[in-house]
């Protein structure tokens, strides 16, 4: 049995959060790639289908702003998280049954529904943050969020292709396949609630101030956990210009069948939770920080590597570049959100992350659907041209945000002085042996080679807490 920590609560609680992120995945497998299918199957219209993937991603960005109001006024987050989990379970079992129930208006219902259980899911993301950074040591979210992760992603591809096959053999009656798949759904997440509800957790670290949301919006930029919310928005929105439109490219312009899709498809997934385990043994050694401001430029990369060609094996390539930097980005960035906030603003700081982030999904997505029509071609291709402004777009936004994350002028302490984690100084910040040796040397010949060196030797410049004591167990 894997060992995560010498204390045995802690050990307990992260392997039953293991088990409770593979049921979620189980879930998420079986469901999110299938409503558009089902919506279908009940005949709805492109505006449906656009409804269906939109409306349930903008509910969800706007419900962050109200997790935290919700979360800071109860006992215990478990007492929120464990009631939303059986509620979204509860969900699942009508919507097989929509087409004997609510005949033309199954599609309506589908998505009041489906954006219903969305929100949900989504309601407890900020106290499921905070309850995990305080559960999980400082040094091990790294590996351990890895870990994780490559479970989670393992079942989720596992249940897609399952979910997929059931479809396939219940062609025939394919509402009794589709009542299959959302009925297991229901059945996984019911276990994902039994196993958060076995988890104990460190008691919650209160904010002495109000939740005002308006007021957090506007001094986002202000703290340093802000202004990385604002640069992983803008990531999302560039990413999600094409995103969606990787699978129209494949299927319409390239031609390509149904299985050459899938293939293409999971490679991405296969490569993301391969090296989950290595980002995280990293991120431990040398910093999350580090490792999202490595990914942040690797990303960039992902959809300009469609314009060298559309070969299957070419393609698979590019795929499994795009998992590898997309799993280190994608770990380090929470787990760094976690570090950059004050233990007692951890839930606010992930509930305004998701919602900047869950809005510029949206954007993204809607704008790129008007632009995408009237992009010139390049080498034949309009969606050629839009892959190309989707990797500026992300490497612009790695240029111009993500050095404003470590700025010292605005840095987060939203600490009282009585804090364990107040420091009123600044850390002195001097550069390595090895970082002098190279500005010496430089500064004769180049004074400006000189002066970069030497900003880069001492940025980032921010102020220092002491490490972060881990909560005290209630006896």
């Amino acid at each position: 049995m894997k060992q995560y920590s010498p204390d045995p609560a802690v050990n307990k609680s992260l392997r039953y959060s293991v088990l409770d992120g593979a049921s979620y995945n189980a879930m998420l497998g079986l469901t999110q790639d299938f409503m558009a299918p089902f919506a279908l199957a009940l005949k709805a219209s492109t505006a449906q289908i656009g409804l269906l993937s939109s409306l349930p991603n903008l509910a969800l960005a706007l419900s962050q702003l109200g997790a935290p109001f919700i979360s800071e006024r109860l006992r215990s987050r478990k007492s929120l998280l464990v009631p939303l989990a059986l509620a979204q379970a509860v969900l699942w079992l009508p919507l097989f049954l929509m087409p004997q129930l609510f005949h033309g208006a199954a599609v309506w219902w589908l998505i009041g529904l489906f954006t219903i259980g969305s929100v949900l899911g989504a309601l407890g993301n900020p106290a499921w943050g905070g309850m995990m950074a305080d559960l999980v040591p400082a040094g091990l979210r790294g590996r351990y969020f890895g870990w994780r992760n490559k479970i989670g992603g393992m079942i989720l591809l596992a249940c897609f292709i399952l979910g997929g096959a059931s479809l396939q053999l219940s062609s025939s009656h394919v509402f009794f396949g589709f009542g299959l798949l959302f009925g297991a759904a229901a059945i996984f997440r019911l276990a994902s609630a039994f196993f958060l509800s076995r988890m104990q957790e460190p008691p919650p670290r209160r904010c002495a101030e109000p939740w005002q949301p308006l007021r957090e919006i506007k001094n986002i930029s202000g703290t340093r956990a802000g202004r990385f919310s604002l640069f992983v928005a803008a990531m999302m929105l560039s990413t999600h210009l094409a995103g969606p439109f990787f699978a129209v490219y494949m299927l319409r312009e390239l031609g390509f069948s149904y299985w050459t899709f899938v293939v293409v498809t999971a490679a991405a997934a296969v490569a993301n939770f391969l090296f989950m385990g290595f980002w995280g043994r990293l991120a431990d050694r040398i910093g999350h920080i580090k490792i999202v401001r490595l990914t942040a430029w690797l990303v960039p990369l992902n959809p300009i590597l469609w314009l060298g060609g559309h070969s299957l094996p070419y393609l698979l390539v590019i795929q499994v570049f795009s998992g590898f930097s997309w799993s280190g980005f994608n770990l380090a960035a929470p787990n760094f959100l976690f570090e950059a906030a004050a233990p007692e603003r951890r839930t606010r700081a992930i509930a305004i992350y998701n919602a900047a982030s869950g809005l510029a999904i949206c954007t993204g997505a809607l704008l790129g659907g008007l632009i995408a029509p009237r992009m010139p071609d390049f080498f034949g291709h309009g969606f050629l041209t839009l892959f190309l402004l989707s990797g500026l777009a992300r490497a612009l936004a790695s240029a111009l945000l993500l050095p404003r994350v470590d700025d010292a002028k605005a840095a987060d302490l939203k600490l009282s002085p009585s804090s364990p984690q107040f420091s009123p100084l600044p850390a002195r910040l001097v550069p390595s042996p090895v970082e002098l040796r190279l500005i010496e040397t430089a500064a004769p010949f180049q004074p400006a080679a000189a002066g970069i060196l030497t900003a880069a030797a001492v940025l980032p410049l921010e102020v220092k807490r002491p490490p972060e004591p881990y909560p005290p167990w209630p006896p």
